[in-house]
């Protein structure tokens, strides 16, 4: 991917950050999801009490996304950390966020970008971290490989 778009979405995904509602965890994610159209959708993790009614920030880009009629995605970025410090490490997507990649996005042209900052970034494809992803298609043709 342009190196402005990576550095642009890990800006975007830093600033989503800031909104992070993590009272309990003090741990603040924040996602920008590109559309296959250029669009940016900022997603940050929203917990509450009942942790299992708590969304990750990349959950929340989605669903913004989807729910604004998108379907089409090329790249996700993501900068998470504790919420009283800037982010040391990179931060990776939970399962069910991978699921639901896999549910909206081609597994080898969807970019995942994890980032501590503009400097400390990497890129891999949706296969890479999900390598055998659950599909739809796997149920309807008994499919090995996704």
């Amino acid at each position: 991917m342009d190196e402005k778009i990576t550095q642009m979405l890990i800006e975007e995904a830093a600033e989503a950050r800031k909104q992070s509602f993590s009272p309990f965890s003090g741990f603040a994610v924040g996602a920008a999801l590109m559309t296959a159209e250029g669009a940016v959708y900022r997603g940050c993790n929203i917990e509450c009490s009942g942790l299992t009614a708590s969304n990750c920030a990349e959950r929340t880009a989605f669903f913004k996304a989807v729910s604004e009629g998108e379907r089409n995605f090329k790249a996700i970025a993501i900068v998470g950390g504790p919420s009283d410090r800037d982010v040391e490490s990179l931060c990776y997507p939970c399962g069910i966020c991978r699921q639901v990649m896999a549910q909206f996005c081609d597994l080898d042209s969807f970019r995942i970008i994890v980032a501590s900052d503009r400097a400390h970034w990497e890129e891999c494809t949706l296969r890479e971290l999900l390598p055998r992803a659950f599909r739809r298609h796997c149920m309807a043709e008994g499919s090995k490989e996704s």
